[in-house]
């Protein structure tokens, strides 16, 4: 499916799961359908599983903003406590349309426990309180972490029945909303056939030894791999190593960069864990760097590399000599967290990060012209597939080695896919056979049921309705879920 056609179907109101292979423009495709919302004077609540995907699309945590936080579990007390925080219920009840980002690293009880906070807060029995909900990802990159223990007596009263499975596509709750796929089938990373035919091959578990073959052809002893390609590994403490050791090694004054940071102290740590720029950034001439965040103005975006080639006189700013050549003075940026057109916690910091090396989880969502990468203790289905599709062709890939389960992803995602493809290609025909007229009246319908204005209405000629406070009433037993 076309990101244009993801995008009409989207603003029929539908519940959505929008997905695809890396690079095919899911976060694309919902920025525009966002921008789209907000011209028309809907706000969309944007929230992601992990806290480095929300910092990408300007969100937070689906934790957060449902107000479970870490909860692994909610029992009648725990669902209370949420729907009566005052400003929780204001968000809930507020929120239209709810994006949930990187779903694929959400447990199916997670989802659940959102479910029924959003039934609860909303008086309603529909999939979470009868907002439009759209599932962001793809089951066949990194799934959801799986805690070595469990409560099992917390478990026995929990309201939430916990599904044996380990995806969200098996929550209760992702079948009660029942979202139609929309599997994008574009491709805007990669531009090398031959190197997305074998990603390809991985992710339906056709790789063969002729792949395996073009593989070998790409592997690197560790002290002749490139020094000014960035190196993905599976473990931090590599990472750590490796960026320490190359910093140390450079002779020249050190210059320290704080993060500042002003709001909630929830959301503003909320803001430093999935900010890929440390707290404390240090650099130095000669000192190779990676953008965390994207700026087209200024000509750089998520994964752009390049190296301290000065500190500029009048600002102390760090001035980046990109690998293409360009000169970019790098200033500080803000991630914000944002809700009503409000920001409610933001930090501020320079967009850059150590480059010489960093995990394959934090590279999640990059585009790179080049990589290190090592697979050699690959512990998680998805890993290897992540780390190689982070690359955009295969001239640009140097491997250092791989274990066995390098090239595999999950046996249970793979069954599912046949089902998410032939899903999508019939909500693509079903579409495409509604008479143009028709879907507009649909999409036009559902901007207003979200009370949201025409494009070009501004708000002094708005028609605003004044509710009726509705009078306090005992709750209904929306949670009990049986």
């Amino acid at each position: 499916m076309l990101q244009s056609q993801a995008l009409e179907i989207l603003k029929t109101g539908a519940n959505v799961f929008l997905t695809g292979e890396p690079g095919s423009g899911k976060s694309h495709t919902i920025n525009e359908y966002a921008a789209y919302l907000r011209k028309r004077g809907i706000d969309p609540a944007i929230t992601a599983s992990t806290g480095i995907a929300a910092t990408h699309i300007g969100g937070m945590t689906i934790h957060s903003w449902s107000g479970i936080g870490i909860k692994s579990y909610l029992d009648k007390y725990e669902l209370d406590k949420i729907t009566s925080t005052e400003y929780i219920v204001k968000r809930v009840r507020r929120a239209k349309v709810l994006v949930i980002d990187e779903v694929s690293m959400l447990p199916p009880d997670t989802l659940s426990m959102v479910d029924a906070v959003c039934r609860e807060i909303k008086q309603s029995n529909y999939a979470f309180g009868g907002l439009q909900v759209i599932f962001v990802g793809d089951f066949f990159q990194l799934p959801p972490i799986v805690r070595a223990e469990k409560n099992w007596n917390n478990k026995q009263i929990s309201l939430i029945e916990t599904p044996a499975a380990r995806f969200a596509y098996d929550s209760p709750a992702w079948k009660r909303a029942n979202p139609m796929t929309c599997y994008l089938s574009e491709q805007h990373r990669q531009d090398d056939a031959a190197y997305l035919s074998l990603l390809s091959a991985i992710r339906r578990n056709k790789f063969a030894d002729g792949h395996l073959r073009q593989i070998e052809t790409r592997k690197v002893a560790r002290e002749s791999a490139p020094e000014e390609a960035p190196k993905l590994f599976t473990h931090n403490a590599d990472v750590d190593r490796v960026n320490d050791a190359m910093l140390a090694s450079i002779k020249g004054k050190p210059v320290t960069f704080d993060m500042t940071s002003h709001g909630s102290t929830g959301l503003v740590f909320s803001l430093k864990k999935g900010c890929m720029s440390p707290e404390t950034l240090v650099l130095k001439i000669g000192a190779k760097v990676m953008f965390t965040k994207n700026n087209q103005k200024e000509g750089f975006v998520n994964g752009t590399l390049g190296t301290v080639e000065n500190f500029n006189s009048l600002l102390g700013m760090p001035i980046i000599r990109t690998h293409d050549g360009r000169q970019i003075l790098a200033e500080k940026m803000e991630w914000t967290v944002e809700e009503g057109g409000k920001a409610r916690a933001r930090i501020s910091q320079l967009p850059l990060r150590l480059a010489w090396a960093i995990t394959v989880h934090k590279s999640q969502g990059m585009s790179l012209d080049e990589a290190v990468v090592d697979l050699s203790e690959v512990f998680e289905f998805g890993q290897g597939y992540v780390a190689l599709s982070r690359v955009r062709r295969l001239s640009g890939l140097h491997l250092l080695g791989w274990n066995e389960r390098a090239f595999q992803v999950h046996p249970d995602v793979l069954a599912e896919d046949e089902m998410l493809r032939a899903g999508s290609e019939a909500s693509e025909l079903a579409f495409s056979e509604i008479p143009a007229d028709e879907l507009q009246k649909m999409q036009t319908n559902f901007i207003n049921a979200c009370s949201g204005h025409s494009v070009g209405v501004g708000k002094e000629a708005e028609v605003k309705v004044k509710r009726k406070r509705k009078p306090r009433v005992a709750k209904k037993k929306i949670w009990s879920l049986s």
